[in-house]
């Protein structure tokens, strides 16, 4: 389907969740599926909204499914909100942390740290599976003082094996309720993942087609940075949804295998 383009795709920014797994549950043959995209010259980026891993993690992840993949080409909703937060504030500083370790560890890289207690320059908020009542008392009660509010993405759910579960965007919804502020969210649909992903891969917009199962996010954002898109089915969107969706993807398939030819209908 890809090559029905034109003019040729010769990069992809690819989602994980719902195009390459579910929880942990491959969807497809994950290495035939790269040797297909490496056969066919193109450039791959893999682009996520999960701030709750490192992109080494991420790797870690596609070794046991068989693919080697270097930690530079996975950009992460938690990178990206690390970036955005190193404009605002070159030299760093405390936040407070509403995550898990991706979000940990892309922070440090830019000199950011998390504090329990006294002033902090940002309340930065992603998915966080050990969320607790205190932590959530805390950030509303930063934000209701002022504090910037920055949220990784607005992913209110996630695919798993068992069905859609909470995502970031509950997390940001549950602060967002409380404190009446509406946070600043980096991630997809936004364009700093984006820009950060044809960066990496050395590729124009018009070169690029982004790949992902969510329509609200990753075809968004692909429209609005430029570029091309195509949805699977095999993650959060329906097909359904997407008969409504304006302007529609450029393609849309069952699964990644059969976006590259891998699979037939």
């Amino acid at each position: 389907m890809i090559k029905t383009l034109h003019p040729p795709v010769q990069a992809l920014i690819l989602d994980m969740d719902g195009v390459l797994w579910r929880g942990n549950q491959p969807i497809g043959d994950l290495p035939r599926i790269f040797e297909t995209l490496k056969a066919q010259g193109l450039r791959v980026a893999l682009a996520t909204n999960n701030a709750t891993r490192t992109a080494e993690q991420y790797c870690q992840k596609l070794m046991g499914f068989g693919v080697a993949f270097t930690a530079e080409m996975v950009v992460t909703s938690a990178e990206a909100t690390a970036y955005f937060l190193h404009q605002q504030f070159p030299r760093g500083g405390p936040v407070f942390l509403v995550g898990e370790e991706g979000l940990r560890h892309a922070l440090a890289q830019y000199g950011f740290y998390p504090v329990e207690d006294g002033q902090v320059i940002a309340v930065v908020a992603g998915l966080d599976r050990q969320l607790t009542y205190n932590k959530l008392r805390k950030a509303t009660l930063l934000i209701r003082q002022g504090v910037p509010f920055i949220g990784t993405n607005p992913d209110r759910t996630y695919p798993s094996p068992e069905g859609l579960i909470p995502g970031a965007g509950t997390v940001l919804a549950a602060l967002e309720a409380a404190s009446d502020v509406k946070p600043v969210i980096v991630g997809k649909p936004f364009p700093t993942l984006f820009r950060v992903a044809l960066e990496r891969l050395n590729a124009t917009p018009a070169e690029t087609l982004v790949v992902g199962d969510r329509l609200d996010t990753d075809i968004l954002g692909g429209q609005q940075a430029g570029m091309r898109t195509a949805l699977v089915l095999s993650g959060v969107s329906t097909a359904e949804e997407a008969e409504h969706w304006s302007p529609p993807p450029d393609l849309i398939a069952p699964t990644l295998a059969h976006l590259i030819g891998l699979e037939k209908e």
